[in-house]
């Protein structure tokens, strides 16, 4: 047997040995000490052995505390009383004894009777330890106390072992619920079988602990009393009864199920598909009920369902919630890919930057090693190092309509005033709108001063475009332009030079005269002047002729 019920039981024994008293109704506790008023007719010997039997003895108490302490428990009685006094004059012999006595008028007062009268009563005193403070009621209940010597109490503040307290309400039928004082916590009722019937009205059950009730009778809510067996009481959540019919209901949720008492769940989730909006969220069903939460792959944050997804997925392990969506962040030196938002790029904030390199200790040379740059950067060799250096993409073929600036990596166009950017480099006049008095057309007209950039990175920068050319392959399209340029002009020589040797001499017939030589300037070779001087010299001799 477990020490908590072997207490109890000794607390029974105590009881039952109360119940052969006549108990009265009145009785008092002040810290460790309690004492009761037993209506009992004994003389002085008898008062103490009925004090022992149940537990405790004679209150022992000076005249002087008994004027203060015993006038209240002993209002509206009468008669005298067996008690103890510390200044009892009594002798060896046990003749007298003392008593308190209370007059119709109110009065007390100490006396010494003869030991082996009788009196109305005596004063029981007993000590303890394990005092109970009052228990706590809500819910507009009141708590009723019954101490074990049989009276009801409802000014203490502290109760002695086996106290009965009694939470009900007010006008209530039958109490919400028993307790017993015990090493100085309530127990609620059933408990232990053994002790005064484990606070059950009818018969206690061990084993389950439980109270029972006799047939034609059903346990009250309280689990401790019996009262005749309700109709509504086989409904598992509710009843409605109008005049001898009733009809069990169900709480909100739930549905009667086909033997018209019990209830089942009700589906709402499969029943309606609205529930939950948004492509994001789910419909949850719960006993009674049911729940909106988020899909696989999001989490609710302040209410909103997010995708959280790509954070497994980030290359640094860094992920960060912007805008109401989670997105991947890189350490220091790296920025997220364009490309792929889960990877990381190399990223280079100055004209020049160390190259990111995969040693190889096989390769001694530093250019052969296999090395990246950032988009926008050219690898270049300096020192023993592998640098990435910035790519000017401004200076190889025109990448804006108006004005190109070069940035780390990358470039921006800018549009001038009275223009505006659109697909990152094409500048287009601004339209405005010129309202004429009555008629609601509109016609276009180019500022002259307002100045436009380019679409921003973030919120804040402008968009960064990617590099174009690198700057080696600009300068090859120079050096072929210009080798192109050389050919065509030394082709072009070559075709005036052919075409003079052609025309010969040029003749004008209105000059023309047997005596006059004309003239003219050309430019020929060697032959051609041979072959001129050759046929004017055939003429000359023929006119002689």
């Amino acid at each position: 047997m477990i020490p908590t019920t072997r207490a109890l039981l000794i607390c029974a024994v105590f009881l039952c040995g109360l119940e052969e008293v006549d108990l009265s109704q009145r009785g008092h506790c002040a810290g460790n000490l309690c004492f009761v008023i037993l209506q009992k007719p004994e003389d002085f010997p008898g008062a103490q052995k009925s004090c022992k039997e149940v537990g405790g003895q004679l209150l022992k108490i000076s005249s002087e505390q008994a004027q203060k302490t015993l006038l209240t428990p002993l209002n509206g009685m009468s008669g005298s009383y067996w008690l103890t006094l510390y200044d009892s004059p009594g002798g060896t012999t046990g003749e007298v004894c003392s008593s308190i006595s209370r007059s119709n008028e109110g009065k007390l007062s100490a006396s010494w009777k003869p030991c082996h009268g009788k009196l109305n009563g005596f004063l029981c005193q007993y000590s303890t330890t394990d005092l109970c403070g009052r228990l706590q009621a809500g819910g507009g209940a009141q708590v009723k106390y019954i101490t074990h010597w049989g009276f009801q109490v409802s000014d203490w503040e502290r109760f002695p072992p086996a106290t009965i307290a009694l939470l009900e309400k007010v006008g209530g039928k039958h109490p919400d619920s028993k307790h017993l004082c015990f090493a100085q916590t309530w127990r609620r009722a059933p408990w232990e079988c053994e002790v005064l019937g484990g606070g059950c009205d009818h018969k206690c059950k061990s084993s389950p602990r439980t109270c029972v009730c006799p047939a034609g009778q059903t346990l009250h809510r309280n689990n401790i009393t019996c009262t005749v067996k309700d109709p509504c009481a086989d409904c598992a959540q509710g009843c409605q009864q109008e005049g001898d019919s009733h009809d069990c209901r169900c709480r909100q949720g739930y549905r009667l199920a086909r033997d018209r008492k019990s209830c089942v769940d009700v589906d709402e989730c499969e029943e309606r598909k609205d529930l939950c909006t948004g492509e994001d969220r789910e419909c949850m069903n719960t006993e009674g009920g049911f729940e909106c939460t988020c899909k696989d792959g999001f989490v609710e944050d302040d209410g909103v369902c997010v995708n959280n997804t790509i954070c497994e997925k980030c290359e640094h392990m860094l992920c960060q919630k912007l805008n109401g969506a989670y997105q991947c962040e890189c350490r220091e030196g790296f920025r997220v890919s364009a490309a792929d938002p889960t990877k990381c790029n190399v990223h280079c904030a100055e004209r020049d930057c160390p190259a990111d390199c995969v040693y190889n200790p096989d390769v001694k040379r530093v250019d052969m090693q296999k090395c990246y740059c950032p988009v926008g950067y050219i690898r270049h060799t300096g020192n023993d190092t592998a640098l990435c250096t910035d790519i000017n993409e401004c200076e190889m073929e025109p990448q804006c309509d108006h004005t190109c600036e070069n940035l780390y990596g990358s470039f921006r166009c800018l549009c001038k005033e009275g223009f505006e950017l659109h697909d990152k480099n094409r500048c287009v006049p601004v339209p405005t709108k010129d309202w004429e008095e009555g008629s609601g057309s509109t016609s276009p007209s180019y500022p002259t001063a307002s100045t436009t950039s380019t679409a921003s990175t973030t919120s804040t920068a402008p968009t960064a475009l990617p590099a174009a050319v690198p700057s080696y392959i600009k300068t090859g399209s120079v050096l072929g332009i210009s080798v192109f340029i050389v050919l065509c002009a030394a082709l072009l020589y070559l075709l005036v030079q052919n075409m003079m040797k052609r025309c010969g001499k040029f003749e004008l017939p209105s000059f023309k005269h047997p005596d006059i030589d004309i003239f003219y300037l050309q430019q020929v070779t060697t032959e051609t002047y041979k072959r001129l001087s050759f046929d004017k010299q055939f003429k000359n001799d023929y006119q002689k002729q």
